[in-house]
């Protein structure tokens, strides 16, 4: 490789050259296109033009403020501030109205359902899923089956306190576990899941005797769940006919829940958001389409 400096004309175009040559190759003094300079030059004078005009320099403790005195950070941060002020005070009048007032009052109805959505997927989705449809273990939120009830009231009052939370208020509905307490024995279980199957429209397990599996339910079930097997919300008792379990539709799922019963937990989520948003949370699951 050479350097050797020496300018000339290339034959070959008509263009001095540097003088510069790597390799047998000469650099060409081609000039750079006039718009390309002029751009150029227009942004340096607008480069500096905006440091004197607008907010740019950095102090040792603030910055240059600019001789406009203008602040996009600043404009943000007021709109952030207009945006709150006007969320506190249609959140104060969520408050303020009861549940009722709140699903026929157009203004409040919009805010609350666009807030409880937002916040069903903050704090919900994670469990009930973003279609709010659930899993094993975790409710549908869509369809007509309540263990604590559907209304607004009941929904709102379950969000508040939640399920076995700890908190004072919280709803709890404890299911013995009949078989790991020796409640009940292994043949029994399997009778009273074959019997509830039955009658829950699941095809019970041959060479069972379903008399005595009533008899079970009678003696040890009915007190929550009801002669009719329809449940008692009053103590979180589910209904036994229904279309799906939350723990799963089987009579192997039955007895497993019989035998060690699983006894989910629900958060109290008035101790972690504010009222306004427990509210909107409520009328956005009851809107759903599983509200009663």
């Amino acid at each position: 490789m050479a350097d050797t400096h020496t300018k000339e004309i290339d034959e070959i175009s008509g263009v001095e050259t540097t003088g510069h040559e790597w390799d047998g190759l000469k650099e060409l003094n081609n000039p750079l296109p006039r718009w390309w300079l002029y751009m150029t030059y227009a942004c340096i004078v607008w480069a500096i033009g905006y440091w004197i005009v607008y907010p740019s320099w950095p102090l040792v403790s603030s910055y240059a403020t600019g001789v406009l005195g203008d602040s996009q950070r600043a404009n943000a941060l007021a709109a952030y501030d207009a945006g709150m002020a006007e969320r506190a005070q249609i959140g104060e009048k969520l408050i303020n109205a009861s549940l009722e007032e709140i699903q026929s009052t157009q203004s409040l109805l919009e805010f609350a359902m666009a807030n409880g959505k937002a916040a069903f997927g903050d704090n919900c989705a994670a469990c009930h899923g973003s279609g709010a449809t659930g899993a094993i273990g975790y409710p549908n939120l869509q369809d007509d089956q309540w263990i604590w009830g559907g209304t607004l009231d009941d929904i709102h009052t379950t969000l508040q306190y939640g399920i076995r939370s700890g908190h004072d208020e919280a709803r709890i509905g404890d299911m013995p576990a009949f078989g790991a307490d020796e409640l009940l024995s292994k043949e029994e279980i399997r009778q009273v899941a074959n019997y509830v199957g039955e009658k829950a429209g699941l095809e019970p397990e041959e060479g069972i005797d379903l008399a005595a599996g009533e008899t079970v339910y009678v003696d040890n079930c009915a007190a929550c769940h009801g002669e009719d097997l329809k449940g008692m919300r009053e103590v979180g008792a589910p209904n036994l006919l229904a279309r799906n379990y939350l723990y799963g539709k089987s009579i192997d799922s039955i007895v497993a829940q019989v035998t060690d019963s699983r006894n989910g937990v629900m958060p109290a989520w008035s101790t972690r958001l504010e009222p306004a948003t427990v509210k909107s949370l409520a009328v956005y699951v009851h809107a759903l389409g599983g509200g009663e």
